[in-house]
């Protein structure tokens, strides 16, 4: 522990001076025709949400919110890391990291971390407690700067260990993900499986799923031989991620330009995606209130940290994933999913039991990709259902 930082978040009064400068000064495009958000981002509500932006959002108020969390930063092989460290209160927690993706941040967690590390206090066993471990993945938030490439989800997933073993101190712990976090949690069940006690993630896909010719294509080599109704699911999700993956992975810095320089145009791509990707039934504030969507706005804002956050892709797709050791399955840790047909489509049950040594499965008919925010009560239940007979004596 001696490694460690404890910080506060405590953005400068002249950062929030010049956000607001640009905000009242922004110059956006015209928009027709688009109330259904076809074309992209709504002008109206993008009108509206910066307008509160300017007028309504109160940055320390959130500031005060993350800082009741207990805040460290690490450098592990000169990165500069960021976590919160919460822990539990019950007769033996088990230690549990919790992984993000894009566009989330740490703070899409906020809603499960004290009822994980303190389920007594929530109507909870205090023999389910977890210590509670999240970072901001390399490059995100307050985990930068990042200065040199090769960063990418499997690399992150060294760091992981490094931080919960060598410097943390724990000899195993469980590893809970969604988007790049499930990458990252079965990479951990995958190259470090002596210490994982468990993994769960919110998505199933392979370890491999960037090491082809067309790494920005997920769904092309799915398509062949599915039938009309998988062929109709496949080809809505793409519809929903085509467009960030192909430019993230082909142009990250050429749009970090635009979006680095520009606080309306951030929150435009941005806030398509939460609108896009969660289950809201198009209305992004059902899921999602205007406090919410602005604080992580304002995070990627405030941190400087959009363009390295979507440099991760590039280097998922510039440094492919190769396996580690020939053990089937891949990941040998025991694997559980909570998985979400709003979010992406969901391969059968059977497929996953015989890819996976897998302990747990259910299939949640609300919510969608931002799981821990859109239904934490869903996801606290399933950690403790699924880690509960993988604890000692369990």
């Amino acid at each position: 522990m001696s490694d460690l930082t404890p910080m506060s978040v405590e953005v400068p009064q002249s950062r929030l001076q010049d956000l607001s400068t640009r905000l009242k000064r922004a110059h956006l495009p015209e928009d027709y025709a688009n109330a259904d958000w076809a074309y992209g981002t709504n002008g109206d509500y993008l009108h509206r949400l910066v307008d509160y932006w300017i007028h309504g959002f109160d940055w320390r108020q959130q500031e005060r919110a993350m800082n009741t969390f207990s805040h460290f930063k690490v450098r592990i092989e000169d990165l500069p890391i960021h976590f919160i460290l919460e822990r539990g209160v019950g007769p033996s927690p088990l230690p549990l990291i919790l992984s993000h993706g894009w566009p989330w941040t740490f703070w899409d967690f906020k809603e499960v971390i004290r009822p994980l590390s303190d389920p007594g206090s929530f109507g909870g066993d205090p023999a389910d407690a977890f210590d509670v471990v999240v970072p901001s993945l390399p490059g995100y938030v307050f985990s930068t700067p990042v200065t040199r490439p090769g960063v990418n989800w499997w690399t992150t997933a060294d760091l992981w260990a490094t931080l919960m073993t060598d410097i943390l101190g724990y000899d195993r712990f469980g590893a809970h993900g969604s988007d790049w976090g499930a990458a990252i949690s079965l990479q951990l069940g995958h190259k470090y499986f002596e210490r994982l006690v468990g993994v769960h993630t919110t998505v199933a896909a392979p370890l491999s799923i960037f090491s082809g010719d067309r790494p920005w294509d997920f769904v092309g080599d799915m398509l062949s031989g599915a039938d009309d109704s998988t062929r109709s699911d496949l080809l809505a999700y793409d519809r929903r991620i085509a467009a960030h993956v192909a430019v993230h992975i082909l142009s990250p810095q050429t749009i970090g330009y635009g979006l680095h320089d520009s606080p309306a145009g951030l929150c435009a791509w941005l806030v398509e995606r939460r609108r896009a990707w969660s289950d809201c039934g198009g209305d992004v504030e059902r899921c999602f209130s205007r406090d919410e969507l602005l604080t992580h706005t304002s995070l990627y804002w405030l941190t400087d940290s959009f363009t390295t956050s979507v440099r991760y892709y590039h280097e998922a797709a510039a440094r492919p994933w190769r396996a580690s050791h020939g053990r089937t399955p891949a990941v040998q840790a025991p694997v559980g999913f909570t998985l979400f047909p709003r979010d992406a489509p969901v391969p059968p049950e059977e497929y996953l039991g015989q890819a996976y040594d897998m302990r747990f499965h259910r299939v949640r008919q609300q919510g969608g990709h931002f799981a821990a925010a859109e239904q934490p009560e869903a996801i606290i239940e399933d950690l403790r259902e699924m880690f509960r007979p993988l604890r000692p004596g369990g």
